[in-house]
């Protein structure tokens, strides 16, 4: 009754009015909650918010779907049409934003990463040998100076070793400049395009799907109402077509059910989870981008877990090198003196420290492939919904399309007699040897 209700005209009945109005007010409550999940980040900037925004739009679609039935019935239709080729296609470009907002982001920062280590490993250590160079020097000095005994009275004898020293490395320090602050810019840009594109993505990507699916659920009322409308998908069988059949079997008229076993294959009754060999075809290729683009998910994916593991595991080989021994020995009369140097050969806070998001990217790529699934196995069932939906709307169409399909049928059917009439008067021996249906003739002829 209450389907019933929302597809009729408006009658001038208060009580019949109420429970339109109540209807109504349920699919608009649906309507502009899909709107807040949608909406939820685009306008979360607002003063006004997403919620209140969704209020109004709640209120202002239920008095216009009470006012139109037309809006109804595009109403209805367009919820239909998320689950199928516009709203798959949405949900596609929510994935990929996804992955280029998490691993493709993540990516470049590791490689931005690895980049630093090795100019801060030029900057900070090319030269850190030197001082090891002056502390042996010193040494040396301090072991090899020979003690020296003079009267105090004859001479005072003062000596200070001050080594220095000085490296031409104003070229390489400029180049390493130049090399830094490169890595950095590139840095910069592939980061801003990558940060601003998922947000405006977020942004624009609600609104674009919403004018996406209506743009679709428009184009499929035109195309069934349209003056092709009598062969727009017109290969299922409701109730009403049974109906006719039935009245046209009363009237001692050529009638077409039940269907065949061939005809079975190519139309179906409607709502049926059993689907033709089109609409299982339409199923397939449905899933064919839905695996494609999760392919290419998880190859980014991939690619960024291996990087992440691989400089990890470098890190982990480096930090365990231990350091450098060396050990000098300076042999004077006789006597031998050592000592030993320790020099690190990586720096520590040049070591790379890369970033692992996977967690995050997956729990949001996991509820988008759900519904992805979901809408694909689907798609046939949303399909014959939107057939009887437009049925229900529009029954002046619905009939033009049952009287032509009901009529494509028998003359499908007459054209196999017919073929099949042909066939067998073909598969007969007078026909292929006319001159023994003559001799038979002529027999019966004496006979007589």
């Amino acid at each position: 009754n209450a389907w019933e209700i929302f597809i009729s005209e408006r009658r001038p009945d208060w009580k019949y009015q109420m429970q339109l109005f109540a209807i109504c007010s349920a699919v608009g409550f649906l309507s502009s909650f899909l709107f807040f999940l949608s909406m939820h980040f685009s306008l979360a900037h607002l003063s006004l918010g997403p919620l209140l925004i969704s209020g109004l739009i709640w209120i202002l679609l239920s008095i216009m779907l009470f006012c139109f039935k037309q809006l109804r019935c595009f109403s209805v239709l367009f919820l239909l049409s998320c689950g199928l080729k516009n709203g798959r296609d949405a949900l596609i470009t929510a994935g990929t934003g996804v992955v280029v907002a998490s691993n493709i982001q993540n990516i470049f920062h590791n490689l931005k990463v690895l980049a630093d280590s090795m100019t801060c490993h030029l900057k900070h250590e090319q030269f850190a040998l030197i001082k090891y160079y002056v502390e042996a020097i010193t040494w040396i000095y301090e072991v090899a100076k020979l003690p020296v005994e003079l009267p105090e009275d004859l001479a005072v004898l003062k000596h200070k070793f001050t080594p220095s020293y000085s490296i031409s490395d104003d070229a390489l320090k400029q180049e390493l400049n130049d090399t830094e602050q490169e890595i950095q810019r590139i840095a910069n840009q592939i980061s801003f395009m990558l940060t601003i594109l998922p947000y405006i993505g977020q942004k624009v990507l609600p609104i674009f799907g919403i004018f996406l699916v209506s743009f679709g659920t428009g184009l499929f009322i035109k195309k069934f109402l349209g003056s092709h409308s009598t062969k727009f998908k017109n290969s299922y069988i409701t109730k009403q077509f049974i109906a006719f059949d039935e009245s046209q079997k009363q009237q001692q008229r050529p009638c077409v059910l039940p269907l065949n076993r061939k005809e079975r294959k190519d139309y179906m009754t409607i709502p049926s989870f059993f689907f033709t060999r089109k609409d299982r075809k339409k199923m397939l290729c449905s899933f064919l981008p839905v695996i494609i683009h999760l392919c290419i998910w998880l190859l980014f994916t991939a690619v960024d877990t291996l990087f992440y593991f691989l400089i990890i595991s470098v890190n982990k080989y480096l930090q365990e090198v231990p350091d450098l021994h060396i050990q000098v020995s300076l042999l004077q009369n006789r006597n031998e003196k050592t000592d030993s140097f320790k020099i690190p050969l990586f720096k520590r806070n040049c070591i790379p420290h890369p970033e692992l998001a996977l967690s995050t990217a997956w729990i949001q790529l996991g509820v988008i492939i759900f519904f992805l699934i979901m809408f694909g196995l689907f798609s046939g069932l949303l399909t014959q919904l939107n057939i009887l939906v437009s049925s229900s709307f529009y029954p002046e169409t619905e009939m033009k399309r049952i009287h032509y399909l009901h009529a494509k049928l028998l003359k499908k059917r007459a054209k196999i007699q017919e073929e099949t009439g042909k066939n067998m008067f073909a598969r007969t021996v007078n026909f292929w040897f006319p001159i023994l249906k003559a001799r038979e003739a002529v027999r019966k002829k004496e006979r007589s």
